[in-house]
């Protein structure tokens, strides 16, 4: 569940705890390795929060700029983490023998916010009879995009929603009428039984003599004229004038 309005119309409500997850994903980074940290410290001695039965380190970290405003852009907030140690130039450096001049872009971001009152028992020395996994505000994802600065002291990142299209442009492939642009038999084209046609649809007898000819027409010998084509192209474009 989310945290119920209720607490948070009380005159004192209970302070909002903030959590972070990195994500990294094996095909960019090597690996599939998750850190979970916080900022801040709790009533344990060793500062770490245990949340949903998840340990969050407390480290030195400042995660800002997650307001959204009225002028209909996204948020591109800001991580910056201490590099006390040469910590996270070490993971940098891992991460790029995998994927030279990555710095851990594509990594995910996860914001999490409950309120203390919800946290694992374990936080606190007498317990908790209210803890509660599932009392969290919406999680916030976001996707490292861009290292701003590395130094001794700290590392920063600019961040980016996964649907933030700025500076993508559309359409993602090329619009072409009349040719299809899936590889025959494919799991695009679909297109699996065992009759075979020429590049010009007329019926062959042997896999090997198997043709597309890449035209809608020959979507439709395959697929049939009334059914549902795969065809891997926009027969519409050009068919108005500008």
């Amino acid at each position: 569940m989310s945290v119920p309005v209720s607490e948070l119309q009380k005159l004192a409500p209970s302070a909002i705890i903030e959590l972070y997850e990195l994500h990294l994903v094996t095909a960019i980074h090597g690996a599939d390795t998750i850190f979970r940290f916080h900022s801040g410290t709790n009533e344990v001695n060793n500062g770490n929060i245990i949340w949903d039965g998840n340990t969050y380190t407390a480290f030195p970290v400042e995660a800002t700029g997650f307001e959204y405003n009225g002028n209909g852009q996204l948020p591109r907030p800001t991580l910056r983490v201490s590099n006390a140690l040469r910590f996270v130039t070490s993971i940098l450096l891992t991460v790029n023998e995998m994927n030279a001049g990555n710095d851990l872009n594509g990594a995910k971001f996860i914001r999490i916010r409950t309120l203390a009152r919800y946290l694992d028992a374990a936080n606190f020395t007498a317990g908790n009879a209210g803890a509660d996994p599932t009392a969290e505000f919406p999680r916030e994802i976001y996707y490292l995009d861009r290292k701003v600065i590395e130094s001794r002291q700290f590392v920063e990142w600019e961040l980016a929603a996964a649907f933030d299209l700025v500076g993508v442009r559309a359409p993602k492939r090329q619009c072409i009428a009349n040719l299809c642009q899936w590889v025959y038999r494919s799991t695009e084209c679909s297109y699996t039984a065992a009759t075979y046609y020429d590049a010009n649809d007329n019926p062959v007898g042997s896999a090997a003599a198997d043709v597309c000819g890449k035209r809608l027409t020959s979507c439709a010998t395959r697929f049939g004229v009334t059914a549902q084509l795969p065809f891997g192209s926009f027969p519409g474009v050009g068919l108005f004038a500008q």
